[in-house]
């Protein structure tokens, strides 16, 4: 007998909508996800597409119009709730524009609940396009199948952070001139946590002592070895989901 193929098509395009999704309420797509939905992915009346809106999870919904400038579909099924991520923070100081790209796309597809930019006296950048900034998160998580967008931050600078920082959520930074080591760390935590990443010239020897200073923060090397910005962030980043994140969930 042949094979049941699967539903909903493992190639069907997936999309965040910014519309509460509910069963049988049409949704109306416009802009460049529409022009992504027909002149890229070429849907047609009755394709199935896959909708997020960061609320209620992930749906399959049908397409029931396709016209010049907008595409409308209805969702017919739920297929999860929004998952649930692990509470951990990235606070990065902000790149080179290609390079702090690079970050928000990977911290998005490793699972970060939320990126938090910081501006430090060497950051080479103190602007972030938010609108620019939001679609690669989106784009990320589409493409690895988050139904849970990351929160994402103005960007402050160091001590406007350290000010403001909550209590309870431990503050780990990588210090290059040394700490715990990022695993032990990392393993021996719990409740929320934060990363907080220099940028490409480090932290100077005043914002050093100010974190080291802070009560929730605690240092830590991530090898024998100086890091770019981005390296460190998403090393680091991956090395606490395989640690204390939800990569073992997966697994078991």
């Amino acid at each position: 007998m042949p094979a049941t193929p699967a539903w909903p098509p493992k190639s069907a395009p997936r999309l965040f909508v910014e519309t509460p999704l509910a069963l049988g309420a049409p949704v109306r797509v416009e802009g460049n996800p529409a022009h992504y939905l027909t002149k890229v992915m070429r849907v047609g009346i009755g394709a199935v597409v896959i909708l997020c809106d960061d609320v209620t999870g992930e749906w399959a919904a049908e397409v029931t119009e396709v016209a010049k400038r907008h595409v409308t579909l209805e969702p017919t099924t739920l297929l999860r709730g929004r998952e649930a991520v692990p509470d951990f923070w990235l606070c990065p100081a902000l790149l080179k524009k290609d390079r702090f790209d690079l970050v928000l796309e990977k911290a998005t597809e490793l699972g970060v609940s939320a990126v938090h930019p910081v501006i430090t006296r060497r950051c080479v950048a103190d602007k972030l396009n938010a609108d620019r900034a939001r679609a690669i998160v989106t784009e990320a998580a589409e493409q690895c199948a988050r139904t849970a967008l990351p929160g994402l931050a103005a960007p402050v600078k160091l001590a406007a952070l350290l000010a403001e920082w909550p209590a309870e959520r431990t503050l780990f930074f990588a210090d290059e001139l040394g700490g715990e080591p990022a695993a032990a760390a990392f393993a021996q935590a719990s409740g929320p946590a934060a990363l907080l990443i220099g940028p490409e010239g480090g932290f100077d020897d005043a914002e050093r002592a100010a974190i080291r200073a802070h009560p929730a923060a605690r240092a830590i090397t991530l090898g024998p070895r100086i890091l770019r910005g981005e390296t460190a962030a998403l090393a680091a980043t991956a090395l606490w989901m395989g640690t204390a994140g939800d990569w073992q969930d997966a697994q078991e």
